[in-house]
Order: C-alpha cells, then sequence, then structure tokens
C-alpha cells in the first residue's frame, strides 16, 4: 500500500513503514504537491531561458506541458513515493549531444531554484536527489558513448 497524498494520513489510515517515512520527510521539510510543481516550473522555466541548456531542451522538446507534467510526477515519485513516474530517463538523454559542463549547469540551475522555492530542509533533499540523479544519468550517457564507440571501433 502506498499514499498517493502522504499528507493525507488521519485515523482510519493503517501506518505502514512507508507512509511513517514519506510523513516524517513532509513534516520535517514541508515538500507537497505544491511545491514540487513550483520547483518544476520555475527550475523549467529557467532552463528554457538558459544559454547552454535552452537550446538542447528547446530542440528535444516542443510541447512543454506535457514534460512538466511529467517531471512533476517524477520529483514527486522521488519526494512522496506516488510512484506517478515510469518513464526511462537516460534513453532520453542519450540521443542529445550533452557532456559534463550541461550537468554542472542543470544542477546549479537546480540548487538556485531550490533556494527561491523550497524550505531549506527540502532544498537540502532534492538537492541531494538532484546531484545523485544526474551523476547517474551522466554515467549512464558516458557508457552508452563508450560502448558505441567500442563497438565501432570492432566493426572495421
Amino acid at each position: 500500500m502506498f499514499f498517493q497524498d502522504p499528507t493525507a494520513l488521519d485515523q482510519t489510515t493503517v501506518p505502514t513503514p512507508q507512509s511513517a517515512t514519506i510523513a516524517e520527510r513532509v513534516a520535517k521539510t514541508g515538500i507537497d504537491e505544491a511545491m514540487i510543481e513550483a520547483l518544476v516550473r520555475t527550475f523549467y522555466g529557467k532552463i528554457r531561458d538558459d544559454a547552454l541548456l535552452g537550446p538542447v531542451f528547446g530542440a528535444a522538446i516542443t510541447d512543454w506541458e506535457p514534460h512538466l507534467l511529467k517531471m512533476i510526477d517524477f520529483w514527486s515519485s522521488v519526494a512522496l513515493l506516488t510512484h506517478r513516474y515510469d518513464g526511462r530517463p537516460l534513453p532520453a538523454h542519450v540521443r542529445f549531444d550533452i557532456g559534463p559542463a550541461h550537468f554542472e549547469r542543470w544542477l546549479e540551475l537546480f540548487r538556485e531554484t531550490t533556494a527561491e522555492v523550497c524550505t531549506p530542509e527540502a532544498a537540502a533533499f532534492f538537492e541531494d536527489r538532484a546531484a545523485n540523479i544526474g551523476r547517474s544519468i551522466q554515467m549512464g550517457v558516458d557508457f552508452f558513448r563508450k560502448q558505441a564507440a567500442a563497438d565501432a571501433g570492432a566493426a572495421r
């Protein structure tokens, strides 16, 4: 059992270890769906205006609203364990010409946004997760590129 809205715990709800963890996180950080939506919308507004990231995202995303909703679901799944996101982020990133500078700028803008939108406790939570996610995606992109280069070399 999981909760779509962990703040909706009442006396008829049977607590689970997961719900207790989320309820504790919500109480400690103030993270809720409204904060997540504000974070995502503000962050991607910055992305779109950014000289380095704007062109990359602009070439990849023609209709922003579905992407924003997907990212709201993603961060809700990360922070509140809502299980709404079921995508595969790595394949979406491998096809673009992105490198360490892009990931560094992404994280810089993310941190800037959390400072504006979140409580300090929520900002720390989101920044930690974003750093891990960015590192994982960057390692995955690097691996796939090296593998593709090795495969191309072996095919000669």
